[in-house]
């Protein structure tokens, strides 16, 4: 991930509970991936892009005392709401890298799982970004990511404005620098890395404007169509109108929010 002054979507307290909000809403998809990939109590686990530690928490549950999590993060004002959680639930076996994959020293082929959700597709380099991490993993030990294939965002009825938003989302991401269908080069840097495939599933959540999904694009679109129109990425009447057009959605019962498509990607080292 880049250092958090340059993190699209940016670091604050806003964002903190945002992030909190989207842990609550994906995390049964990310809790059938890990069902998936049968971890294991003592293994060494790394979380890439940890946060303030909402993944580490779930994953520290299944690896227990004789495992051990690392959450390696860019943002000091995570890593420290990371910490103060652990300290508050005695965990000893919680480790904290500031930084990112790109510049951290990592260990060699040290651990067991490496997990990274919604990390690569803001990454400028996720070929650099895999190769290190991959040399991070042990031999036979699992790299599973989530992330994105942009393509399913939409909200029906179409017709208005909001239909535009596709577009700009992407447009958005590649301002920063990443790639919102990262999720499709994958496979490919899987096999350039000598990591063999084993689970590649999409999903994609769906509901009425009243739904948790609905209302978690709703947290994002409060801010980010306005750092869009920030950026010249639409015009000021073009998010005023995407706004409006979401609103009128949120409000007819007849109305079907549907997410982008988030792909769970693990793969062994071989």
């Amino acid at each position: 991930m880049k250092q958090s002054s340059e993190y699209l979507l940016g670091v604050s307290k806003t964002e903190l509970e945002r992030l909190r909000f989207q842990h609550s809403v994906w995390k049964s998809v990310t809790d059938r991936f890990f069902d998936r990939l049968n971890i294991q109590r003592g293994w060494k686990c790394l979380d890439v892009g940890s946060g303030p530690g909402f993944v580490s928490f779930d994953l520290r549950e299944r690896v227990g005392d004789e495992g051990e999590i690392t959450g390696l993060e860019p943002s000091e004002f995570y890593l420290e709401r990371f910490k103060e959680q652990c300290v508050k639930k005695g965990w000893t076996n919680v480790k904290f890298i500031h930084g990112t994959a790109e510049t951290a020293q990592l260990p060699e082929r040290y651990y067991d799982l490496i997990f990274a959700r919604w990390v690569i597709s803001f990454v400028p380099d996720p070929e650099r970004f895999l190769e290190r991490l991959c040399s991070a993993l042990r031999a036979g030990g699992v790299i599973a990511l989530q992330d994105y294939i942009y393509d399913g965002l939409n909200f029906f009825p179409r017709g208005g404005a909001f239909d535009g938003m596709l577009d700009a989302v992407r447009a958005y991401w590649y301002s920063g620098g990443g790639d919102p269908d990262v999720a499709a080069r994958i496979p490919s840097l899987f096999k350039k890395y000598d990591v063999r495939l084993i689970d590649y599933t999409p999903n994609c959540l769906a509901g009425d404007g009243s739904s948790p999904i609905a209302e978690w694009a709703h947290r994002f679109f409060t801010t980010h169509i306005h750092s869009m129109v920030e950026k010249g990425i639409i015009t000021k009447d073009q998010g005023d109108a995407m706004w409006e057009d979401w609103l009128a959605h949120r409000k007819n019962p007849q109305a079907i929010f549907f997410s982008p498509i988030v792909v769970d990607m693990a793969g062994i080292l071989l």
